[in-house]
């Protein structure tokens, strides 16, 4: 049947999803831990400079700045790459919604086709529950419009009205 069809394509789609999620869950939860480690020693090394500045050459202070601003800066890159992660995560995720909308939508126009097919319904009116009646020549004549109906009692009705 149709539905199993689409079913086993999403889930083969989706097989990998659960593992490249957790990877990337993974990865975003290192880098925190990175990022944290570093701040501990950024803050290590700033107690340090703020006791010892005055005893420090200039050297030695610009050396350490040195330290403590490098320390910055690999944080910030460990914070973008953890932003990084997690918009490949997001777009991931929202690419397997969309195709999981098309496939439903496709599912779905598949069914009501099929319906059609199996009630006599036309696709364009295959929600309506009358079946679809197939245009006949009968009432028209050679010219293509309706015939005329000689009809005495015609006159009469146009008169009440």
């Amino acid at each position: 049947m149709a539905s199993n069809m689409y079913l086993e394509h999403y889930l083969d789609s989706i097989e990998n999803l659960p593992f490249e999620l957790q990877r990337n869950f993974t990865l975003m939860r290192e880098l925190d831990q990175r990022t944290q480690d570093l701040s501990k020693e950024i803050s290590t090394m700033s107690e340090e400079y703020m006791a010892n500045v005055r005893s420090m050459d200039s050297a030695k202070r610009t050396s350490h700045l040195k330290k403590i601003e490098n320390a910055f800066v690999k944080s910030r890159e460990y914070g973008d790459d953890k932003v990084q992660l997690a918009m490949q995560t997001y777009e991931m995720v929202d690419k397997h919604i969309r195709k999981l909308d098309a496939d439903l939508a496709r599912f779905e126009s598949d069914l009501k086709e099929q319906h059609a097919k199996e009630t006599g319904y036309s696709d364009y009116e295959s929600e309506s529950p009358l079946p679809k009646l197939k245009s006949k020549s009968v009432g028209r004549n050679r010219g293509g419009g309706r015939k005329k109906h000689h009809d005495a009692a015609e006159p009469a009705r146009k008169k009440k009205k």
